[in-house]
């Protein structure tokens, strides 16, 4: 016997404060209507949400849904807890109202609250709570009845077995829905027709709201006009039962109607299938690529999905080779269920690693690469799964539960697979599941596969721009340096952007930072070939103007495909001096030690590298100890649609601004102009602290060609460290100095040499000569009187090097300060 039956709102009247469920004992039942914004806050409020919360439309819109609803899922106390839900889609109790108030459901559910009313009695709500998307400001719609009410007007014959539960049944066919989504602006009033269409489609959607009454009957809530078919239906049933008791064919309507629900079930699944294809993919971020395959089948399609990834996939390496065995890691990377929090959060965490064996249906679907189905986990089989599990008891989880395992796969390779479960009291999964299985897991490996792809490749390209960055260190002769290099998209993490710090002679630093216009990996490649250039011209000791003059030729054989601007700084910290060659880069910026200001240095702007034909200039400029350069590329301070001088500007006042550390310092310009938005290009900094050395940590000497002069330079050594507080290095030095002086006296065709010894953060020892030959280490014999000297240099200092100088080269080595 139907136990329910529906009335459509007369015309004209308020639907949103009428909206009935109409029983054949109780008449009407006010429904509430509210509307809740993105922001959790109350945007429509009906009559008859007055009637049932107590608070007035004035009162209620505008404030916190959270502090006018009920969040809690108590039941009355002389009633157990039943499941409610609509069919065999929303079954199992569910989450409270306060998960889909504060956001956290993303899919409709529904329940039973209790709560006080002032100057009421506690009120015994129920209601329904359907997420929204889309453009408009709305995030959730929440229906809601009062139960007691409806009780109390039951026949007493039907208490003994009524209950009430909210549920949903779910709707692909609903004669009506342009007549309800026409008149919905009569619920909602400040909503539009055609976004009253788009909550009225979400609704039909995702499951229309019903009320359970007993074991087999659920009323639908709301007007539908589906019910009188439902009821044709269920006489159309009858009728083939009778018929059938006496023996008569089945009657053709019947039979049509087992083809219309055949044809029916079919475009359920094409339209979920649709449905999931439009929900997963939204990124290229693997994490939220397998968290999207996750949502979208829970609780739609299931109501547990566990997700596993093979190892490689999961650290962003190639392709996997090889068909997977019982060796084969399997990572959970995801987990979703509607069960209650925390369930199975300790049991199967997310993260874990683990191999499956080969009796188990998961290893089946692995190397089948096929769906598996297990209409029923039983007692054997929940403890074959449940043995890998070292001390944890998964079969209260899995047992009597309905599972289908599918596989991810593209090109033909598994690269994971889904666990998917429903609860015992669902509808087991059968054969047409499968094969919606079989179709969304073919969808969701090919969106991993992209996604996988896409985190191999940017991988490879942060890889390939660290690996041409260089790793300078802190602390280099006479200053301090401190870098940043930020990428200028996600999709684009190599760039054409450097920066460099070259030791020269002479305790000497030379500062680089350039930008090779375009991005990508030829941007990359010009990049890596012009610093590399750089890199060898400064251990010439080129002078800047004619370094960039260099750089410029070099470029110009290379192709003309590409220009780039250059900033090459060498720093003398003996003499405080900046020697600066500018190459169409903008211009650094000095920060004084002494007041705090800042300055943009008046730079002569030059031509890019790679026009050619156009003469460098150089200018020097005088520092003082603590004073600290800032050297940049123009993605830091160009925003488009913004002069560059404003972005310059920025620039000089935050590095001027007062840091802890150089690192403090650095990300302070960052942070200060990396939020103005509109950044594309890439951001190379580089800042150096220029502390410079003091004369009395200098000693030089002049020496004449004698070969006595070796002896002398040893004895000047060991005096000047002694006088230095360095004893312990006297030796070591002294010997390593002769050795020096021996070969410049040997090879020099000038009348004099030189020798400085440089104290810093080493002991730093050179020799000048006029003769251009680098020096080499020689294989020297037993017998052979020379090529010793290099190989005691090499093996006693903790650093040395030689490089031309334009007078002719520098032979030098370092030593380590004692408590270094």
């Amino acid at each position: 016997m139907d136990r329910g039956t529906e009335r459509e709102t007369p015309p004209g009247r308020g639907a949103g404060d009428d909206v009935v469920l109409e029983h054949t004992a109780t008449g009407r039942v006010p429904l509430a209507v509210i509307l809740i914004d993105r922001d959790g806050l109350v945007s429509h409020w009906s009559r008859g949400a007055r009637r049932l919360f107590g608070a007035t439309k004035e009162e209620a819109i505008g404030q916190p849904a959270l502090d006018l609803l009920p969040v809690s899922g108590a039941l009355p106390d002389d009633e157990e807890a039943s499941p409610y839900g609509g069919f065999t889609a929303y079954d199992g109790l569910g989450p409270d109202l306060e998960s889909s108030l504060d956001g956290r459901l993303s899919y409709p559910a529904a329940g039973r609250a209790r709560l006080t009313v002032p100057e009421r009695e506690r009120v015994d709500v129920l209601w329904w709570a359907y997420p929204l998307v889309g453009p408009g400001r709305e995030r959730l719609l929440v229906l809601a009845a009062d139960a007691g009410g409806l009780r109390q007007d039951l026949p007493e014959a039907d208490l003994a077995f009524e209950r009430i539960a909210p549920g949903f049944a779910l709707h692909t066919d609903f004669p009506g829905a342009d007549e309800l989504a026409r008149r919905l602006p009569e619920i909602l009033p400040s909503m539009s027709v055609d976004e009253s269409a788009r909550i009225v489609a979400q609704v039909l959607e995702l499951g229309y709201p019903v009320l359970e009454f007993s074991q087999n009957e659920r009323v639908p809530v709301t007007p539908d006009w589906g019910v009188a078919r439902r009821a044709e239906r269920k006489a159309r049933r009858e009728r083939a039962a009778l018929a059938a008791a006496e023996g008569h064919p089945l009657p053709q309507e019947v039979a049509d109607e087992g083809e219309d629900l055949e044809y029916a079930a079919v475009r359920d699944r094409l339209e979920f299938l649709n449905e999931v294809s439009g929900r997963i993919g939204t990124s290229l971020d693997l994490a939220q690529t397998i968290i999207e395959v996750s949502k979208a089948v829970v609780p739609k399609f299931t109501d547990v999905a566990g997700t596993y990834l093979r190892e490689q996939v999961v650290a962003g390496e190639g392709f996997p080779d090889g068909v997977p065995d019982t060796t084969t890691m399997w990572h959970r990377v995801a987990l979703e269920h509607t069960d209650e929090p925390g369930r199975w959060d300790d049991v199967v965490p997310v993260g874990e690693a683990m191999p499956f064996p080969a009796h188990t249906p998961f290893f089946q679907c692995m190397t089948s690469g096929e769906p598996v189905l297990v209409p029923r986990i039983s007692e054997q089989m929940g403890h074959m799964i449940a043995s890998q599990f070292e001390k944890r008891d998964i079969r209260p989880l899995i047992t009597g539960r309905s599972m289908l395992v599918v596989p991810l796969k593209a090109r033909n390779v598994v690269l994971g697979f889904m666990i998917l479960l429903r609860h015992p009291e669902r509808v087991e999964f059968n054969d047409m599941d499968r094969a919606t299985g079989a179709e969304l897991a073919a969808r969701a490996g090919l969106v991993l596969d992209n996604a996988r792809m896409y985190t191999y490749q940017e991988s490879v390209a942060e890889t390939l721009q660290d690996s041409m960055l260089p790793h300078i260190p802190p602390r280099m002769a006479g200053c301090d340096i401190a870098t940043r290099y930020l990428p200028g998209t996600l999709l684009g993490r190599v760039g054409g952007d450097w920066f460099d710090a070259v030791k020269l002679p002479g305790a000497r630093t030379a500062l680089v930072v350039g930008d090779v216009m375009g991005h990508g990996l030829n941007s990359a490649a010009m990049m890596g070939q012009l610093r590399t250039a750089v890199q060898t011209m400064a251990a010439m000791d080129l002078p800047p103007a004619q370094l960039l003059r260099n750089l410029d030729d070099l470029a110009q054989r290379l192709g003309d495909s590409y220009l780039a601007t250059c900033l090459y700084v060498v720093y003398d910290p003996i003499a405080s001096e900046l020697h600066i060659g500018n190459a169409g880069h903008i211009p650094p910026v000095i920060v004084r030690a002494v007041d705090g200001r800042s300055e943009l240095l008046d730079l002569p702007t030059g031509a890019p590298i790679g026009v050619g034909g156009v003469p460098f200039e150089a200018v020097r400029v005088r520092v003082a100890p603590g004073d600290r350069l800032v050297m940049c590329t123009d993605g830091l301070v160009e925003v488009r649609g913004e002069d560059i001088g404003v972005g310059l500007a920025t620039l000089s006042e935050s590095a001027a601004h007062p840091a802890a550390s150089m690192d403090d310092a650095c990300d302070t310009i960052i942070r200060t102009l990396n939020t103005r938005g509109g950044r594309k290009d890439d951001v190379a900094l580089l800042m150096a602290r220029l502390n410079g050395i003091e004369p009395d940590d200098v000693a030089e000497w002049r020496l004449t060609l004698d070969p006595v002069e070796a002896g002398r330079a040893r004895a000047a050594v060991r005096e000047q460290l002694h006088a230095w507080g360095l004893a312990q290095l006297a030796d070591n030095a002294a010997l390593l100095a002769g050795e020096l002086v021996t070969n410049a006296v040997r090879h020099s065709h000038g009348r004099r040499i030189a020798l400085r010894l440089v104290r810093g953060d080493t002991l730093l020892c050179e020799v000048d000569d006029d003769d251009p030959t680098l020096p080499s280490l020689l294989g020297a014999g037993p017998d052979d009187e020379f090529g010793r000297g290099l190989h005691l240099v090499g093996v006693l200092a903790r650093e040395w090097g030689a490089s031309r100088t334009t007078t002719g080269k520098t032979v030098w080595f370092e030593l380590t300060l004692p408590g270094r």
